[in-house]
């Protein structure tokens, strides 16, 4: 199949889950109320590109490039990062819902998620340092190995993260949400 180029365009409403997007680049396109779930997604290359209010849940992103790529209002389950093309990987993360997927291994400094949902994320091996993320949900997220060196999770909750297996200096966290650090102490917190 040729590889094919599309650059500025705005493709809304469409159902990629029937048929998947042509194999190729897409550069600051932008995509709305689009269907991607279970589709093929497979070595495209999104530049800059901005993705609202899709459903992603379940494709296959294998060998895929998200660079610069921006999520807002999107749901993501199950995705498989860790299987992306790493080389730039770069997200902005907003009212997205990223529950069951897995950034294991990946190298994305600086990431940015605000008001997400991140239930049972696997950032094992993860380089998550210097990023910012504001009110997340870190339900039965995974850390394990994981550099969280300078994040900002201040005003994110239900994470467990144990100190002693992770990078932490430098990171910022609630006073409110202290227990997430010390679960592993079984001791109660007043």
């Amino acid at each position: 199949m040729d590889s094919e180029y599309s650059e500025d365009e705005t493709f809304e409403e469409l159902n990629f889950s029937i048929v998947s997007p042509h194999k190729g680049t897409y550069e600051r396109c932008i995509f709305k109320n689009c269907n991607f779930g279970n589709a093929d997604l497979s070595e495209i290359n999104f530049t800059e590109c901005s993705f609202h209010t899709c459903d992603l849940s379940m494709a296959t992103i294998l060998k895929t490039a998200f660079r610069k790529a921006e999520f807002l209002d999107c749901k993501l389950l199950g995705l498989r990062f860790d299987l992306c093309d790493d080389f730039l990987l770069s997200f902005i993360f907003t009212n997205c819902d990223l529950s069951y997927a897995s950034f294991n291994g990946l190298k994305i400094k600086k990431v940015n998620l605000k008001d997400c949902i991140l239930h049972e994320v696997d950032f094992s091996n993860a380089n998550l340092s210097e990023g910012i993320c504001m009110n997340c949900d870190f339900e039965r997220a995974v850390f394990e190995q994981t550099n969280l060196e300078m994040m900002d999770m201040s005003t994110s909750f239900n994470f467990v993260i144990d100190p002693e297996i992770n990078k932490i200096k430098g990171a910022m966290f609630s006073i409110h949400h202290l227990s997430g650090l010390l679960k592993k102490y079984d001791i109660e917190i007043l």
